[in-house]
């Protein structure tokens, strides 16, 4: 049975790097069920503070993903316009795929601040601060997941 969950937990953290990429899949919370996968083995215990710390982790992870490109869109000049602009365009994207998903924000905060009357300039650059937003939600998940594996693989050595 430990060699079953070892191998669902290692799957699951591969997974979880994934979906760091790709939006539907839920890449961190994917790599902490990894993660509890191993300390349900006979194997690996890990300690109740880490699991509960790993789980706020994944949590603020998940709302930081979420609301960076909000964020970006808002610090590089955008309104409410580019931000709904940016949010509508991640949705729409993630039926185009991959480019869908790393363009939409971009494209719908500049459209978003083009309708809301914004000269082109600007809304490019609400456009440029939600693709920045993206890139670093992006890389905090992977960073996460990237230190879960760490910790799956430094258990089982």
């Amino acid at each position: 049975m430990d060699i079953f969950l070892i191998i669902i937990g290692a799957l699951c953290l591969l997974i979880g790097i994934v979906g760091c990429i790709v939006p539907a899949l839920p890449g961190v919370p994917l790599a902490y069920i990894g993660l509890l996968a191993l300390h349900i083995t006979d194997r690996v215990q890990f300690s109740t503070s880490f699991l509960l710390i790993w789980l706020a982790i994944t949590v603020l992870a998940q709302v930081l993903d979420a609301v960076v490109p909000l964020w970006g869109t808002k610090q590089m000049g955008g309104s409410k316009a580019g931000v709904w602009g940016s949010t509508v365009g991640l949705v729409l994207g993630l039926f185009v795929g991959p480019w869908g998903i790393v363009l939409g924000p971009f494209v719908g905060a500049v459209v978003g601040e083009m309708l809301a009357g914004k000269k082109t300039g600007t809304a490019l650059k609400a456009g440029i601060g939600s693709f920045i937003g993206l890139l670093t939600g992006t890389v905090l998940k992977l960073v996460c997941c990237g230190m879960m594996t760490y910790y799956f693989i430094a258990a089982l050595v």
